[in-house]
Protein backbone atom coordinates (compact mmCIF):
# COMPACT_ATOMS: atom_id res chain seq x y z
CA UNK A 1 0.00 0.00 0.00
CA UNK A 2 1.07 3.44 -1.20
CA UNK A 3 0.16 6.52 -0.15
CA UNK A 4 1.27 9.63 -2.77
CA UNK A 5 1.54 6.21 -5.36
CA UNK A 6 0.08 8.19 -8.38
CA UNK A 7 3.32 9.77 -8.86
CA UNK A 8 7.14 9.51 -9.09
CA UNK A 9 8.44 7.24 -6.73
CA UNK A 10 5.30 5.86 -5.04
CA UNK A 11 4.01 5.09 -8.68
CA UNK A 12 7.15 3.42 -10.13
CA UNK A 13 7.41 0.94 -6.32
CA UNK A 14 3.64 0.42 -6.98
CA UNK A 15 4.23 -1.04 -10.67
CA UNK A 16 7.01 -2.84 -9.65
CA UNK A 17 5.43 -4.99 -7.12
CA UNK A 18 2.55 -5.54 -9.87
CA UNK A 19 5.39 -6.70 -11.55
CA UNK A 20 6.69 -9.35 -9.57
CA UNK A 21 2.60 -10.53 -8.68
CA UNK A 22 2.21 -8.77 -5.81
CA UNK A 23 -1.53 -7.00 -5.03
CA UNK A 24 -1.09 -3.07 -4.78
CA UNK A 25 -3.09 -0.23 -3.31
CA UNK A 26 -2.39 3.02 -3.85
CA UNK A 27 -4.29 5.72 -2.21
CA UNK A 28 -4.10 9.50 -3.71
CA UNK A 29 -6.80 12.34 -4.69
CA UNK A 30 -5.87 12.38 -8.56
CA UNK A 31 -8.22 10.54 -10.01
CA UNK A 32 -6.95 10.76 -13.75
CA UNK A 33 -3.67 9.73 -12.36
CA UNK A 34 -5.69 7.00 -10.55
CA UNK A 35 -7.35 5.81 -13.97
CA UNK A 36 -3.40 6.20 -15.56
CA UNK A 37 -1.78 3.65 -13.12
CA UNK A 38 -4.58 1.27 -13.30
CA UNK A 39 -4.57 1.70 -16.86
CA UNK A 40 -0.73 0.80 -16.88
CA UNK A 41 -1.59 -2.12 -14.12
CA UNK A 42 -3.59 -4.07 -17.00
CA UNK A 43 -0.74 -3.42 -19.87
CA UNK A 44 1.47 -5.41 -17.62
CA UNK A 45 -1.06 -7.84 -16.73
CA UNK A 46 -1.96 -7.10 -13.47
CA UNK A 47 -5.59 -6.38 -14.22
CA UNK A 48 -7.32 -7.10 -10.82
CA UNK A 49 -4.39 -6.94 -8.78
CA UNK A 50 -4.39 -3.21 -8.48
CA UNK A 51 -6.17 -1.27 -6.64
CA UNK A 52 -6.58 3.16 -6.22
CA UNK A 53 -8.33 4.52 -3.22
CA UNK A 54 -9.21 7.91 -3.96
CA UNK A 55 -8.83 10.42 -1.01
CA UNK A 56 -7.31 13.66 0.01
CA UNK A 57 -4.71 12.58 2.60
CA UNK A 58 -4.21 16.59 3.60
CA UNK A 59 -7.20 16.56 5.09
CA UNK A 60 -7.92 14.79 8.56
CA UNK A 61 -11.23 13.38 7.22
CA UNK A 62 -9.55 12.61 3.89
CA UNK A 63 -6.69 10.20 5.45
CA UNK A 64 -9.74 8.52 7.74
CA UNK A 65 -11.66 8.10 4.17
CA UNK A 66 -9.06 6.36 3.35
CA UNK A 67 -7.87 4.08 6.10
CA UNK A 68 -11.76 2.97 5.76
CA UNK A 69 -11.51 2.44 2.81
CA UNK A 70 -8.31 -0.07 3.30
CA UNK A 71 -10.37 -1.76 6.30
CA UNK A 72 -13.39 -2.66 4.04
CA UNK A 73 -10.71 -3.84 1.20
CA UNK A 74 -8.18 -5.79 3.10
CA UNK A 75 -7.84 -8.18 5.96
CA UNK A 76 -4.16 -7.39 6.11
CA UNK A 77 -1.70 -4.31 5.08
CA UNK A 78 2.05 -6.14 4.43
CA UNK A 79 4.04 -3.19 3.78
CA UNK A 80 2.77 0.56 3.42
CA UNK A 81 5.06 2.93 1.77
CA UNK A 82 4.30 6.81 3.29
CA UNK A 83 4.94 8.95 0.49
CA UNK A 84 2.48 12.05 -0.08
CA UNK A 85 3.69 15.09 -0.07
CA UNK A 86 3.14 18.23 -1.71
CA UNK A 87 4.80 21.50 -0.89
CA UNK A 88 4.73 25.21 -1.65
CA UNK A 89 6.77 28.34 -1.77
CA UNK A 90 3.59 30.12 0.01
CA UNK A 91 1.70 28.82 3.61
CA UNK A 92 -1.35 27.52 2.78
CA UNK A 93 -3.63 26.16 4.74
CA UNK A 94 -6.39 23.34 4.55
CA UNK A 95 -10.08 23.82 4.83
CA UNK A 96 -9.59 22.19 8.87
CA UNK A 97 -7.38 24.62 9.42
CA UNK A 98 -3.77 22.93 8.90
CA UNK A 99 -0.72 24.20 7.58
CA UNK A 100 -0.74 22.27 4.34
CA UNK A 101 2.71 20.66 4.92
CA UNK A 102 1.94 20.04 8.36
CA UNK A 103 -1.13 18.14 7.37
CA UNK A 104 0.11 16.00 4.69
CA UNK A 105 3.70 15.10 5.28
CA UNK A 106 3.15 14.68 9.34
CA UNK A 107 -0.93 14.45 10.06
CA UNK A 108 -1.72 11.81 7.40
CA UNK A 109 1.49 9.97 7.87
CA UNK A 110 0.77 9.78 11.67
CA UNK A 111 -3.25 8.26 11.14
CA UNK A 112 -2.07 5.75 8.58
CA UNK A 113 0.73 4.41 11.15
CA UNK A 114 -1.19 4.29 14.20
CA UNK A 115 -4.72 3.47 12.38
CA UNK A 116 -3.53 0.54 10.45
CA UNK A 117 -1.17 -0.88 13.29
CA UNK A 118 -3.33 -3.68 13.59
CA UNK A 119 -4.02 -4.71 9.76
CA UNK A 120 -0.04 -4.57 8.98
CA UNK A 121 0.53 -7.21 12.30
CA UNK A 122 -1.58 -8.96 10.44
CA UNK A 123 0.44 -10.28 8.23
CA UNK A 124 3.85 -12.18 8.56
CA UNK A 125 6.28 -9.50 8.03
CA UNK A 126 5.16 -6.47 7.84
CA UNK A 127 7.17 -3.17 7.20
CA UNK A 128 6.18 0.46 7.24
CA UNK A 129 8.51 2.76 4.94
CA UNK A 130 8.56 6.58 5.51
CA UNK A 131 10.01 8.51 3.00
CA UNK A 132 11.58 11.27 4.39
CA UNK A 133 14.85 12.80 5.19
CA UNK A 134 15.73 11.04 8.58
CA UNK A 135 17.90 12.76 11.24
CA UNK A 136 18.81 16.02 8.33
CA UNK A 137 17.09 18.51 11.09
CA UNK A 138 17.84 18.79 14.40
CA UNK A 139 16.67 20.99 17.38
CA UNK A 140 13.40 20.71 19.19
CA UNK A 141 10.22 21.03 16.82
CA UNK A 142 8.50 24.39 16.91
CA UNK A 143 6.51 23.35 19.79
CA UNK A 144 4.04 26.91 20.27
CA UNK A 145 3.71 26.88 16.58
CA UNK A 146 3.37 23.30 14.58
CA UNK A 147 1.56 25.29 11.73
CA UNK A 148 4.41 27.31 10.75
CA UNK A 149 1.85 30.45 11.37
CA UNK A 150 4.96 32.41 11.96
CA UNK A 151 8.21 32.62 9.98
CA UNK A 152 6.73 30.19 7.20
CA UNK A 153 8.88 29.05 4.01
CA UNK A 154 9.43 25.90 1.87
CA UNK A 155 12.77 25.05 3.40
CA UNK A 156 11.43 25.42 6.98
CA UNK A 157 8.36 23.21 6.50
CA UNK A 158 10.30 20.55 4.59
CA UNK A 159 12.68 20.40 7.55
CA UNK A 160 10.03 20.55 10.23
CA UNK A 161 8.02 17.95 8.62
CA UNK A 162 10.97 15.83 8.44
CA UNK A 163 11.73 16.15 12.22
CA UNK A 164 8.15 15.53 13.02
CA UNK A 165 8.34 12.09 10.92
CA UNK A 166 11.26 11.29 12.58
CA UNK A 167 9.64 11.58 16.05
CA UNK A 168 6.23 9.73 14.59
CA UNK A 169 8.56 6.38 13.85
CA UNK A 170 10.23 6.57 17.21
CA UNK A 171 6.77 7.08 19.00
CA UNK A 172 4.97 4.40 16.65
CA UNK A 173 7.75 2.25 18.30
CA UNK A 174 6.72 3.09 22.07
CA UNK A 175 3.20 2.93 21.15
CA UNK A 176 3.27 -0.48 19.79
CA UNK A 177 6.43 -2.10 21.64
CA UNK A 178 5.30 -5.92 20.75
CA UNK A 179 4.37 -5.24 17.25
CA UNK A 180 5.67 -7.44 14.39
CA UNK A 181 5.58 -4.59 12.36
CA UNK A 182 9.10 -2.73 11.38
CA UNK A 183 9.02 0.85 11.05
CA UNK A 184 11.54 2.25 8.55
CA UNK A 185 12.47 6.07 7.94
CA UNK A 186 14.05 6.34 4.45
CA UNK A 187 15.49 8.89 2.49
CA UNK A 188 16.29 8.02 -0.91
CA UNK A 189 18.65 10.69 -1.57
CA UNK A 190 17.95 13.46 -4.81
CA UNK A 191 15.71 11.78 -6.99
CA UNK A 192 14.22 13.29 -10.82
CA UNK A 193 10.84 11.95 -9.51
CA UNK A 194 7.26 14.77 -9.77
CA UNK A 195 8.53 17.17 -6.97
CA UNK A 196 4.80 17.37 -5.86
CA UNK A 197 4.30 21.53 -5.34
CA UNK A 198 3.21 25.32 -6.16
CA UNK A 199 6.65 26.90 -6.40
CA UNK A 200 7.50 30.80 -6.67
CA UNK A 201 9.83 31.40 -10.16
CA UNK A 202 12.82 31.00 -8.19
CA UNK A 203 12.72 27.52 -6.90
CA UNK A 204 10.58 26.52 -10.02
CA UNK A 205 14.32 27.04 -11.67
CA UNK A 206 15.91 25.02 -8.50
CA UNK A 207 13.57 22.19 -9.04
CA UNK A 208 14.03 21.80 -12.56
CA UNK A 209 17.43 21.90 -11.94
CA UNK A 210 17.17 18.86 -9.16
CA UNK A 211 14.89 17.14 -11.91
CA UNK A 212 17.48 17.11 -14.30
CA UNK A 213 20.18 15.91 -12.03
CA UNK A 214 18.67 13.62 -9.57
CA UNK A 215 19.17 9.65 -9.86
CA UNK A 216 16.60 8.31 -11.48
CA UNK A 217 13.32 6.87 -10.17
CA UNK A 218 13.80 3.39 -11.20
CA UNK A 219 17.32 3.50 -9.58
CA UNK A 220 15.78 5.19 -6.58
CA UNK A 221 13.34 2.87 -5.73
CA UNK A 222 15.65 -0.75 -5.57
CA UNK A 223 16.80 0.63 -1.69
CA UNK A 224 13.17 1.11 -0.45
CA UNK A 225 12.28 -2.41 -2.05
CA UNK A 226 15.26 -3.85 -0.34
CA UNK A 227 13.61 -2.80 2.84
CA UNK A 228 10.07 -3.63 1.92
CA UNK A 229 11.27 -7.61 1.35
CA UNK A 230 13.51 -7.89 4.05
CA UNK A 231 12.61 -5.24 6.88
CA UNK A 232 15.65 -4.72 9.50
CA UNK A 233 15.50 -6.79 12.50
CA UNK A 234 15.52 -3.13 14.69
CA UNK A 235 11.51 -2.64 15.29
CA UNK A 236 12.65 0.56 15.00
CA UNK A 237 15.19 2.43 12.16
CA UNK A 238 16.77 5.22 9.85
CA UNK A 239 18.17 4.80 6.14
CA UNK A 240 20.00 7.18 3.84
CA UNK A 241 20.54 5.99 0.55
CA UNK A 242 21.28 2.72 1.73
CA UNK A 243 23.29 3.02 4.57
CA UNK A 244 21.57 2.49 8.25
CA UNK A 245 21.70 6.10 10.28
CA UNK A 246 22.24 5.51 14.57
CA UNK A 247 19.04 6.43 16.10
CA UNK A 248 20.77 8.07 18.91
CA UNK A 249 20.87 11.86 17.64
CA UNK A 250 18.81 14.34 19.39
CA UNK A 251 16.59 14.17 16.11
CA UNK A 252 15.11 10.50 17.70
CA UNK A 253 14.66 11.64 21.04
CA UNK A 254 11.81 9.82 22.59
CA UNK A 255 10.72 12.47 25.42
CA UNK A 256 9.83 14.63 22.39
CA UNK A 257 8.35 11.39 20.83
CA UNK A 258 6.05 10.87 23.30
CA UNK A 259 5.26 14.72 23.86
CA UNK A 260 4.46 15.20 19.80
CA UNK A 261 2.32 12.25 20.43
CA UNK A 262 0.03 14.04 23.03
CA UNK A 263 -0.10 16.70 21.00
CA UNK A 264 -0.90 15.69 17.51
CA UNK A 265 -3.75 13.61 19.34
CA UNK A 266 -5.32 16.70 21.07
CA UNK A 267 -5.10 18.08 17.47
CA UNK A 268 -6.72 15.01 15.92
CA UNK A 269 -9.73 15.31 18.88
CA UNK A 270 -10.60 18.33 17.64
CA UNK A 271 -11.01 16.76 13.72
CA UNK A 272 -13.35 13.95 14.93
Amino acid sequence: MVSGGTDGIGRALGLAYLRRGEQVAIIGRNTAKGDSFLAEADMVGAAGRAHVITADLSLVAGARAAIAAVRERFDRVDALVLGARHVSSHRQVTAEGFELTFALYYLSRFLLSHELADLLDAAPHPVVANVSGPGETRGDPRWDDLNLARGYTLTAALSHGGRLNDLLAVGWGMRHPMARTRYVLVHPGVVATSFSGTYDPRTAAVIDQLRSTGAPVAEAIQPIARLLDDPPVAPVSAWAQGSSLPLTRDAFDPAAARRLYDITMELLQGEK
